[in-house]
């Protein structure tokens, strides 16, 4: 039964990470704390943790820790349902536990008092922008925010960026929010501008990463990029990480997940995440109809 428990994705121990609170930002993007003290009091921003809905099968899913408490011992997660695992991690309720969250792991983002600087967020990238935005706040730091979305019903943490960013610029594709087009339209106009920003920090998809760092680089901005690759043990021994930055290999559990973004090969890196989609899309397909069956037994037996 064990395994067959694995496959349904609700595997609750007495003990573990407790589920605090649970709420949806948007129709695929879920927001859960978790009560771990111990990561919550050593996290710094910009890492991460790793999450299992079961400790002998489960899949072990990078998350990056959008925000903490080290006096109420609790973290924050912020994960998008596209695969087998967030489809799992959907189902958990408050008071369920997760057996595994590993954690902090990577580098920290290196804050300092740059000036200005421009925080770029796409999609789910906002989530892991957040607490960084906020280090660059604290430490006097101008702060604009571009945040980028498909439509708005797409669009997170509006409140939470408006309340600690010093500009806030929404960009969507189809314009039924702020202004219509990409995230490097108003990027190129602020690298354009007098002053210039010191500092540029893009997180979201890879294609939006890329295009950031091609805008930035004709002006000089330095410019970092957060990567969400492919991982399985977070320490660096499998390599299933490795990216090419200035023609080495790099590994973003431990050496990022933060690079120079005019140096990451994207062209690579996007190649890498694509090697798994078909599986992926049947595991999740084969998960959802098990449970559409579980359902109707269930549903059955109550007449």
């Amino acid at each position: 039964m064990a395994n067959l428990e694995s496959i349904v994705g609700k595997v609750t121990p007495r003990e573990g990470y407790e589920i605090l609170t649970k709420e949806y930002l948007s129709e695929n993007v879920v927001r859960m704390r978790v009560r771990a003290p111990e990561i919550a009091r050593e996290r710094r921003p910009g890492q991460f943790i790793i999450v299992q809905t079961d400790v002998d099968y489960g899949e072990r899913v990078p998350l990056t820790i959008a925000d903490a408490n080290s006096e109420e011992g609790w973290i924050a997660m912020i994960f998008q349902i596209v695969g087998k695992t967030t489809e799992e991690m959907s189902h958990f309720e408050v008071g369920d536990y997760f057996p595994v969250v590993s954690g902090p792991l990577g580098k920290p983002t290196d804050l300092e008092k740059f000036g200005r600087v421009v925080a770029v967020g796409g999609g789910i990238g906002l989530a892991p922008l957040y607490p960084i935005v906020q280090g660059l706040k604290a430490l006097g730091n101008h702060v604009t925010v571009i945040a980028g979305a498909r439509n708005k019903g797409l669009l997170i943490l509006e409140e939470e960026m408006r309340a600690v960013a010093d500009e806030y610029i929404v960009m969507t594709d189809d314009g039924s929010y702020g202004r219509k087009g990409l995230v490097t339209h108003p990027l190129k106009e602020l690298c354009e501008a007098d002053p210039k920003p010191d500092m540029v920090i893009a997180i979201g998809p890879p294609v939006m990463m890329k295009f950031c760092a091609l805008t930035t680089k004709p002006y000089g901005v330095h410019t970092l990029a957060s990567l969400n690759t492919l991982m399985v043990d977070g320490t660096g021994m499998c390599g299933c990480c490795r990216v090419s930055v200035d023609g080495k290999i790099r590994f973003v559990c431990v050496d990022g997940p933060e690079f120079d973004a005019h140096l990451v090969d994207f062209d690579n890196m996007i190649k890498r995440l694509s090697a798994f989609t078909e599986q992926e899309s049947e595991a999740r397909d084969a998960t959802c109809r098990f449970r559409a069956m579980v359902k109707e037994m269930q549903e059955a037996s109550e007449l």
